[in-house]
C-alpha cells in the first residue's frame, strides 16, 4: 500500500500553489540561465540582455496568484522594453503565464481593464518597433488566447465548486429531513403513548387523592406541550429536498409485534396479521413498514374515539403490502400533524403506493404497497 500511496504524495505536494508555482518557475528558468551563461562566454550582449529579461519576467511569476495585475504590469513593462530596443523579437513565456493568471485569478472588471491595458500596451510597442507586421493583430492573439484560456479555467473550477457545494448542501438537507422523520416517528410516538398511560392512571384515581391527580393532569399538560414544542422543531427541521430512502435505523417488521403489543398496553386494543412467507426486506422498505404502522397506531390513538386496530401484513413475490384499519370515531379540532406526509414520503421514497382515508363502514385505512426492488 505504500509504495501505491507515495506517487500520490508527491502529486498532492506539487499541486499546491506555492510549491507549484516555484517549480514552475525553476523549470521555465533553467534552460534561460544556461544559455544565459552560454552566450556571456561568447560575448554576445544582446543575446544576453534578453535571457536577463526572460529571467526577470519569471522571478515575477512567483507571486501571481495574489497579485495578478501587478505581476502582469511588471512583465509587461520588461517585456515592452525588450522588445523596443530589440533585445526581444516576440511575447515572452512570462508574458503569456502573466496574461493566463490574470483571466484566472481575476474577474468583472478588473480582468476587463488588466486585458485592455496589457493589449494596449503590447500592441503600440509592435506597431512601433515592426510597423509593417500587423502588431495590433499580434497583440491581439497574443493578450487575448492566455486570458481566455485562463477564464475558462476560473470559470470551470467555479461551477466544480458550486457542484460541491450543493452536494454538500442537499446531504445536509436530506440530514435534516431524516432527522424530522425519526423525530416524528420515535419521538411523538413515545409521548403519545405516554399521554395516554398517564390519562388512564389519572382517570382510575379515587376522587380524594387530589395531589396524585394534580400531579398527573400536571404530566398530560407536559406531554402536549413537548408536542407542540416538537412541531415547531419539525418546522425548521423539514426542509424541501430530494433525497434517496433512509437506512434502517435498527426497526423492521420484524418488531411489529413488539410495536402491537405496546399499542395494546397503551390502550388501543390491536392485533396483527401476516400472510405469505416472510423474506428479508430491503433496509428502506423494511424501516418504511415499521414506520407506517407506528405512525398509523398513533394517529389512531390521538384522533380515534373507542377504537380498535387491525394489523396486516402481506409478503408478496415481488412486493410486500401494509394495511392499518381501526373502527373508531373521529375526534373533531386538532392541529394537523406531519404523519400522513411523512408516509407518504418513506412511500415514494421505496418507489411504492400510499392510500389513506376515512372507511366507508367507519373508521380509518392506510394501506401501503411497496416493491421489494426500486423500479
Amino acid at each position: 500500500m505504500r509504495p501505491a500511496r507515495a506517487p500520490i504524495r508527491i502529486i498532492r505536494f506539487f499541486q499546491r500553489p506555492r510549491v507549484f508555482d516555484t517549480t514552475l518557475v525553476i523549470v521555465l528558468s533553467v534552460p534561460a540561465v544556461i544559455g544565459l551563461a552560454a552566450v556571456l562566454l561568447m560575448g554576445q550582449a544582446v543575446t544576453a540582455w534578453g535571457a536577463a529579461s526572460y529571467l526577470a519576467g519569471m522571478a515575477c511569476l512567483l507571486v501571481r496568484r495574489t497579485r495578478p495585475v501587478l505581476v502582469m504590469a511588471l512583465v509587461a513593462a520588461i517585456d515592452a522594453t525588450a522588445l523596443a530596443t530589440g533585445v526581444s523579437q516576440s511575447i515572452n513565456v512570462p508574458a503569456a503565464v502573466a496574461l493566463y493568471s490574470i483571466g484566472r485569478f481575476t474577474n468583472g472588471r478588473r480582468t476587463v481593464a488588466a486585458t485592455l491595458a496589457a493589449f494596449t500596451a503590447y500592441a503600440t510597442v509592435l506597431e512601433l518597433a515592426r510597423p509593417a507586421t500587423g502588431g495590433w493583430v499580434v497583440a491581439l492573439f497574443s493578450v487575448g488566447v492566455p486570458v481566455g484560456l485562463g477564464q475558462l479555467v476560473r470559470l470551470r473550477a467555479e461551477l466544480n465548486e458550486r457542484g460541491r457545494r450543493e452536494i454538500a448542501e442537499a446531504a445536509v438537507r436530506a440530514e435534516r429531513r431524516r432527522i424530522a422523520r425519526e423525530l416524528h416517528d420515535v419521538v411523538a410516538h413515545h409521548i403519545t403513548v405516554i399521554n395516554a398511560l398517564v390519562g388512564g392512571a389519572r382517570a382510575t384515581l379515587p376522587p380524594e387523592l387530589t395531589a396524585g391527580r394534580e400531579a398527573l393532569e400536571s404530566a398530560e399538560q407536559t406531554a402536549r406541550q413537548a408536542m407542540s414544542e416538537m412541531r415547531r422543531l419539525l418546522d425548521v427541521l423539514r426542509a424541501d429536498s430530494d433525497e434517496g430512502p433512509d437506512a434502517a435505523t435498527g426497526v423492521g417488521a420484524d418488531r411489529l409485534p413488539a410495536l402491537v403489543r405496546e399499542a395494546g398496553n397503551a390502550g388501543l386494543p390491536a392485533s396483527l396479521t401476516v400472510t405469505g412467507e416472510p423474506v428479508e426486506l430491503p433496509a428502506a422498505v423494511d424501516h418504511a413498514v415499521y414506520r407506517i404502522v407506528q405512525e398509523a397506531l398513533t394517529n389512531t390513538r390521538k384522533h380515534a374515539v373507542s377504537a380498535r386496530a387491525s394489523v396486516r401484513l402481506a409478503y408478496e413475490p415481488a412486493a410486500v403490502e401494509v394495511e392499518v384499519v381501526d373502527d373508531g370515531l373521529a375526534k373533531d379540532g386538532g392541529p394537523p400533524g406531519f404523519g400522513l406526509g411523512g408516509m407518504a414520503e418513506r412511500v415514494a421514497l421505496c418507489g411504492g403506493h400510499l392510500s389513506t382515508g376515512p372507511r366507508p363502514e367507519g373508521g380509518f385505512r392506510v394501506h401501503a404497497r411497496l416493491p421489494l426492488e426500486q423500479p
